[in-house]
Formats: structure tokens, sequence, C-alpha cells
């Protein structure tokens, strides 16, 4: 049990892995590009009120992500949808009111923000078993072991597993035995969760919406936002709104999004609604460690938990993990867990 296992990548599936494997035995070590882990979790403290830019909701039939919270004592609590919302149809119309329907299916967001559940999933990791700023950029096959090298050492293990995005791996990283073809073509066509959004929260002093009787949920149809709730705390003594931009706004500034954004809230709120404390935003199209752009539209999901993911490369040192492969809620932190699980149990029982 004691084979060296490199994991590429410290976003939730990198981390679930790495805490799961850990557990069974295995002597893991976590290489990360970025400076900083979670991936596509992002929970950015703006002075003393925190934002979800990244993964933010969970559902009851999430089971295995429910499960592991539920290990991890992490709490969870409905999202606020008391109160009307708010739909724009055109340009030329005021936002109406409606009633949110009674039957929905209940969103749930994490107590203290979704990175709380890598917090605690990586508090009994050590210094060397996670490293940033280490982007990877050769796996060597040197026989009964892979060699990785980033751009500031090598690292010798006896398997690795790439929690990269599959388009992105296949792209930027070489391989000194060639991959399959069918992988290299499936992963070259394998949508990346969150790669087309664009994010953005308002923080404010009060949640004057709820004066006015709102839920802080609202639609667009012009946008600039397409959709928006409210995203205050648990506690209610920190009070935000958080939705999505159009993505039509790619290629516009930060400083011209704002500004439309601006405009919008004021229609859709009066003077309230444009007396924000912080605007924040996350064009993740534009987070080179997550994306591969090469102009490509690619349907969301398409590709998601492909068969060929379920193999394993070379000589079966190599294997391919990541919410994209997961043939349950691909492209979802579900997704992350499911996959999760399926390799560790592979791998128990493969070496016990």
């Amino acid at each position: 049990m004691k084979k060296k296992i490199i994991i590429l990548g410290a976003g939730l599936s990198g981390i679930y892995l790495g805490y799961q494997l850990k557990k069974a035995g295995f002597s893991i070590q976590i290489l990360e590009a970025n400076d900083r882990i979670g991936g596509r979790i992002y929970t950015k403290k703006v002075n003393d009120t925190k934002v979800e830019l990244g993964a933010t909701w969970l559902w009851r039939y999430n089971e295995e992500l429910l499960k592991i919270c539920k290990e991890l004592n992490i709490s969870l609590f409905e999202q606020d949808m008391d109160g009307d919302a708010l739909f724009e149809a055109t340009e030329n119309n005021l936002p109406q009111r409606f009633k949110t329907p009674q039957n929905q299916e209940i969103s749930y967001r994490v107590v203290g923000g979704t990175a709380t559940i890598l917090k605690e999933l990586t508090k009994d990791f050590s210094e060397d078993e996670i490293l940033l700023n280490h982007k990877v950029l050769e796996i060597d096959d040197i026989g009964t072991s892979l060699k990785v090298s980033t751009e500031k050492t090598v690292f010798i293990a006896d398997i690795v597993i790439s929690t990269i995005p599959p388009q992105l791996l296949v792209n930027s990283v070489s391989f000194s035995s060639k991959l399959d073809p069918n992988l290299i073509q499936i992963a070259s066509n394998t949508h990346t969760w969150m790669k087309d959004s664009i994010k953005f929260a308002i923080v404010y002093k009060t949640p004057f919406w709820k004066e006015q009787g709102l839920s802080g949920v609202a639609f667009s149809n012009i946008g600039p936002f397409t959709e928006m709730y409210d995203h205050s705390n648990f506690e209610y003594n920190r009070f935000a709104l958080m939705g999505f931009l159009n993505g039509d706004l790619i290629n516009e500034s930060r400083d011209s999004r704002e500004r439309k954004i601006k405009e919008q809230l004021f229609k859709f709120f009066g003077k309230n609604g444009k007396n924000y404390l912080s605007y924040e935003e996350k064009v993740w199209k534009e987070e080179e460690l997550l994306n591969f752009d090469n102009n490509k539209f690619i349907h969301p999901h398409f590709n998601n938990g492909h068969s060929v993911y379920q193999k394993e490369f070379l000589k079966g040192k190599f294997i391919i993990a990541g919410s994209e492969t997961s043939s349950n809620y691909g492209g979802y932190m579900e997704g992350a867990i499911y996959r999760g699980n399926q390799i560790v149990e592979a791998l128990k029982n493969k070496f016990q």
C-alpha cells in the first residue's frame, strides 16, 4: 500500500482523491499549477464577506457529496428564495414581479463557503503533500514508474492520476509514450464545466431587497446579467447578490461589464441597487489553467463521462479523473466525488 501516487490538480477532484487515498494508506502528492487550491471552487473574501465565483450549490440528489459533507461535519443551508422574483423580458419594459414556484427543488449552500469542503479535506495534509505553482509539462513512461516533469522539478510515481480537464490535459501535457488516439480525439471534444461562465457578485451593506418584499432572485432576457440570487451568508450579517452574466460580454472590459450591471441594478431596484460596496466577477474562459481556448464550440457536458475515461493508460500507471470523466453528474461537484470513489476502490482492489 506504500505505492506512490501523484495527483495532477488540486481542485475538488484532486483534493478528494488525495484525502481518500491517504486514508487508504497510499503515499500521495498533489501538484497544482495555480497559486491556490480549489480549481473551480473559488470562494473569494471581500473584506468580511465571502462570495462564490465558482461552484456554489448542492442538491439532495447529490448523495456522494452530501455523504462527505456529513463525514466532515460540514453544515449546509437552504438557498433563500423567500419573496417575489423579478423578470426582465425586453429592454423597453420594466422588470415584472412574480411568485417563485413553491414546489421547486431546494438548492443548498455550504456554511462558510464552498471552500470549507476543501479546508476540511486538507486539514491533515502535510506541506509536501500539496505543491502549488507546479505546472506539469511532460509525463514519461520509465518502465515500472512514471516521471512527471514540471516547470520546477521532476517527480517519480508508481501511479499518476490527472484531474486536469481532459481537453486541457491532452493539449498542454506532453507524453513520451503516445496516448490512445481515441482518447485524444474524445478528450479534445469534451466540454469543460464552467469554461463558458461569467459569474459576478455584488456586496451590499444591507439586504434592501427584502424590505421591498423581494427574494433577490432575478432573470433577464437581455442582460447583462441573465440570472441572479440572494447571496447573503448563513448568519445573515453579510449581504450580497450573485449570478451569471451574458456570455456575449466576454470581449468587453471589466469596467464596461460593471457599468452595464450598475445600470441594470438601478432598473431592477432603483437607487439602492447602485449603492453597493463591491463588484466582483470571474470570467472562467480567461483562466488558462482551466480552459484550452481553440474557439471550438462544444455543447455543455458533451462527452462528459465517456467510456474511454474509465480505462487505464500507460500499462495501468496513468488514470484520468476529474468531474468531466464521471458517468454520474459529469461536470458537477457530485461528479468529482463519484469518480473519485470509483478510482479509490479500483486502486484498493488492485493493491490490497
